[in-house]
């Protein structure tokens, strides 16, 4: 099933650092990936966006995501944490959760995966590696794996 003929996607983006923002929206850019992307820089402001909460309660301005991309290196709350915030709630427990960080340590990735996340993806710090890595995740994530309804 191709998404790119269906409703355009909320892929909410977890990341603190500005530079791996821009390459992530150039990458996803480049894979002509049309769907709407929220950014938040820390893993407090991902569970209030998730649970519209503070300044993000209005849910038009910013609705469910069908998707989160993680970092687990995060300011305030840990990319762990968050992932099993989701995973705990009965709202938000069947949205993807993709970690993307550049942490290879073992105890990170089996946790992550005893947390719940459906994918954890190492983050290349080389650029065309960095954009690889972008681009393996859009063509399963986005373009064949069937996801949920919001």
């Amino acid at each position: 099933m191709n998404r790119d003929y269906l409703q355009p996607m909320k892929i909410l983006l977890v990341e603190d650092n500005l530079h791996d923002i821009e390459i992530t929206r150039r990458a996803f850019s480049q894979g002509k990936i049309t769907h709407e992307i929220f950014v938040v820089r820390d893993g407090q402001d991902a569970l209030n966006f998730l649970f519209n909460r503070g300044t993000f309660q209005d849910r038009e301005i910013y609705p469910r995501p069908n998707l989160v991309l993680l970092d687990l290196n995060l300011p305030k709350v840990t990319g762990l944490e968050v992932l099993s915030q989701i995973k705990q709630d009965d709202n938000l427990k069947t949205i993807p959760v993709i970690i993307h960080t550049v942490s290879q340590r073992e105890e990170d990735i089996k946790k992550s995966y005893q947390l719940g996340a459906n994918s954890y993806i190492h983050k290349k710090m080389q650029f065309e590696h960095f954009i690889q890595s972008i681009n393996i995740l859009r063509e399963y994530w986005i373009s064949t794996a069937v996801l949920p309804p919001p």
